[in-house]
């Protein structure tokens, strides 16, 4: 056979991550003669070889890639002939408005740790690195991905540290953030007015400190965290105090895989997890207690490990194995990553400041996981996952998902590729919606993306929604909760009409009422409402959110009345009478008591119904204290009535019972989340029976409740459905910009705005 000449090109996660020295040496290794180039839409090879050799050398591609690389598509057609004497790599170039994958950070690899005690520039170098590992999107200003494009463009590169980067056998050629002691960024640790250079000497003494019970500032990779010893009660006390945190559990950082064997149960997945290049924080079921104000009473913990080199480096000299490791700000504020902002806001706060002199341009907090029924599922979907696109089934070149209000993500859509960004936040103040506005732009710059049509949730009072209007594009509303469906059909690649259920705690319904425990027949260009959760009055709308125990008075209400009032429910107890008397007064006039049909308030009474939580620290604290008390041994429900809508009067009052009979909470969880499940179950079955559906996608923050989503998906699955759950994205608000993004594509297609 002889020889053609062919261009190859590789669309896919396939820049920064050592992408083109693979080739150069796969190329060399089989003999190949041509070229490999970085371009801003994906990676181009030209090589002058036999038909089966080419053959060849593509599934040799596909099958020994990059760990960090992921492959869209490879795609190769003959050109004129060519004679190329050697395999070469040349220059990147920018050709068009397409753009390639930008690689997430990446946790240091163990090559690097190894070449940091024996490469002699680079002993106890920390900030070492090479094609494989280091910070990829927090450094980047634009494409193609080249130093001079990135947060390293002032750090010149010695000699030697140029000798490695221009030799294409070596690991770090091409590696952008290459540096090392002679010419790379340093630490400094700033403490009472002083300051400190030498690596070393800042080791010794960040040591002293966390070990002495104080708190540290540590700029990470993308931006500042607090640090302390999180098995000292006293510390861990004083951080919650200084970080306005009452009842939200830290994530903590152990020295090693052996050490978070030590604090917490883990199975394979968990540990495969763990140990991953996107190092996240997994939530895991705690086995040996730290202190006290770490889980503030919850049997799970979560727990991450070191991924920048200079974690490891404290850990090889600190006496603790495992610390505090909390986001650098204050109360709902954006993460900090500015050196300058980080000193005047948290010097007099924290003990010591520890930053360093390299720019982070993009934001991004730790990601936050876990395993459910053997998979990964999302909670927070930031660095190390962040800018990773969802690869779509339908065009959505030009569309802007502005995402929700809480946990907010936004999505921009290129080609078939959806690009969700960081996690931002609740828009709620000025900070993070600035933060969320300045991401916009950086995301459009970088992915050359200019809006033509935007997509925003229902609620007029969104941030988010004003942004789109504000774009001066057209803007299709979308349900809430359809979105969230839409994001797991989106994910899973489907196009299709699908039994929906979507459980969350808010969403602006179409009726005007608050929605949140939703049926659907759900496609994505449209819904059908099949039925929901029956509506109950929330008091005091959104502050409801926050007292729990207005929830619980309002279903007692609808159940028994006033009547309620002689049982002498030991929460009650707690409520000042005027106060209660005020919230009744309300809900039977109706002023400000908005309808809800939302499962976020139903779990919210349950909780505080039990006394498990009665007023919320943070979001969500209620549900999540009702699923940690739930005994996973119990089986029995209680009954619910259902017609139009779903009921849950019986419910409660049986709940009563149980309470008078002196059963624990435990088992009243238990009941109550079996009941949801077998309720669920009875209505999803009665759907497939009306649609002759079987496939079934759930979705919305309440499954983020393992014991809910577990126990939902194998009665699911043992009754013969086909169960979709969200999995690449939160299930949470955070993936909602993703149900947006589908939706408006489809209707885009068919021409339809509804």
């Amino acid at each position: 056979m002889n020889p053609a000449t062919y261009d190859i090109h590789i669309r896919g996660l396939v820049q920064g991550v050592g992408f083109r020295p693979f080739i150069y040496r796969l190329a060399k290794e089989m003999r190949m003669k041509g070229w490999v180039e970085n371009r801003n839409d994906g990676v181009w090879i030209r090589v002058t070889c036999t038909g089966s050799a080419l053959n060849d050398f593509i599934n040799c591609i596909r099958k020994e890639a990059p760990e960090a690389s992921e492959i869209f598509s490879i795609e190769f057609k003959e050109v004129s002939p060519e004679v190329i004497d050697d395999f070469r790599i040349i220059k990147s170039r920018n050709i068009s408005d397409d753009i390639t994958e930008i690689s997430p950070d990446i946790a240091v690899c163990n090559d690097c740790l190894e070449d940091m005690k024996h490469q002699p520039h680079r002993m106890d170098y920390p900030f070492i690195n090479c094609t494989n590992c280091g910070p990829r999107f927090t450094i980047i200003r634009d494409l193609p991905y080249d130093r001079e494009k990135t947060s390293m463009e002032p750090f010149v590169m010695c000699d030697e540290c140029h000798t490695e980067y221009s030799s294409v056998l070596d690991r770090r050629f091409h590696a952008q953030p290459v540096a090392c002691n002679n010419c790379g960024p340093s630490y400094e640790l700033l403490e009472d007015g002083k300051s400190i250079h030498d690596l070393q000497q800042i080791l010794v003494r960040i040591c002293f400190l966390l070990e002495n019970g104080r708190i540290v500032t540590i700029k990470g990779m993308g931006g500042f965290f607090i640090a302390c010893d999180a098995t000292n009660q006293q510390t861990v006390s004083r951080l919650r105090a200084l970080k306005k945190r009452e009842g939200k559990p830290f994530a903590v950082m152990c020295a090693s895989l052996e050490a978070a064997r030590e604090y917490a149960h883990l199975d394979t997945e968990e540990e495969k997890l763990l140990s991953s290049w996107r190092r996240p924080i997994v939530l895991l079921r705690e086995r040996a207690k730290l202190a006290p104000d770490v889980s503030v009473g919850f049997d799970t913990v979560g727990i991450m490990l070191p991924y920048m080199p200079f974690h490891y480096l404290l850990f090889e000299r600190l006496k603790l194995n495992v610390i505090v490791l909390t986001s650098g700000n204050l109360s709902d504020e954006p993460i900090l990553i500015d050196n300058n902002r980080t000193i005047e806001q948290l010097s007099h706060s924290t003990d010591a400041i520890l930053i360093y002199n390299r720019e982070i341009y993009n934001r991004t907090d730790d990601s936050v996981t876990m395993v459910v029924n053997g998979a990964e599922r999302l909670i927070r979907r930031s660095r190390g996952y962040v800018p990773a696109p969802v690869r779509l089934s339908l065009p959505v070149d030009g569309i802007f998902a502005s995402g929700a209000e809480l946990v907010n993500c936004f999505c921009i859509g290129k080609d078939h590729q959806a690009y969700l960004s960081q996690h931002i936040g609740d828009l709620k103040n000025m900070e993070t919606y600035s933060f969320y506005r300045e991401s916009a732009e950086h995301f459009s710059r970088m992915f050359r993306f200019t809006p033509d049509v935007a997509a925003a949730d229902l609620h007029p009072d969104y941030l988010s929604s004003r942004f789109a209007h504000e774009l001066g594009i057209p803007v299709t509303g979308i349900q809430h909760h359809h979105a969230h469906i839409a994001s797991c059909l989106a994910e899973h690649g489907l196009d299709e009409p699908v039994i929906g259920v979507a459980f969350d705690g808010v969403g602006y319904g179409d009726d005007g009422h608050i929605w949140g425990g939703e049926f659907l027949i759900c496609g994505l260009d449209n819904y059908q409402r099949y039925t929901h959760f029956d509506y109950v009055p929330m008091p005091g709308g959104d502050r409801a959110t926050e007292e729990p125990w207005r929830m619980a008075v309002s279903y007692l209400y609808c159940t028994f009345g006033r009547t309620f009032m002689e049982l002498d429910l030991p929460f009650l107890r707690h409520i000042p009478s005027e106060i209660l008397d005020l919230v009744l007064a309300a809900i039977e006039k109706r002023i400000n008591c908005p309808l809800t049909s939302s499962a976020g308030r139903l779990f919210d009474a349950v909780s505080a119904l039990t006394g498990l939580c009665t007023v919320a620290g943070f979001h969500a604290e209620a549900p999540m204290r009702l699923e940690a008390a739930t005994d996973g041994q119990i089986k029995e429900y209680y009954e619910v009535v259902m017609d139009q809508t779903i009921h849950f009067e019986s419910m409660i009052e049986a709940m009563v019972k149980d309470m008078v009979k002196g059963i624990s909470s435990s088992v009243i969880s238990a009941k109550f989340h079996n009941t949801v499940v077998e309720s669920s179950l009875q209505v999803v079955t009665r759907m497939r029976s009306d649609s002759a559906i079987h496939k079934v996608a759930l979705s919305g923050g309440s499954f983020q409740n393992r014991f809910l989503l577990s126990r939902l998906e194998n009665r699911l699955h043992q009754n013969g459905f086909e169960v979709y759950s969200n999995r690449r994205v939160p299930a949470n608000d955070g993936g909602i910009a993703l149900g947006q993004l589908a939706v408006a594509a489809k209707r885009r297609m068919i021409g339809s705005n509804v």
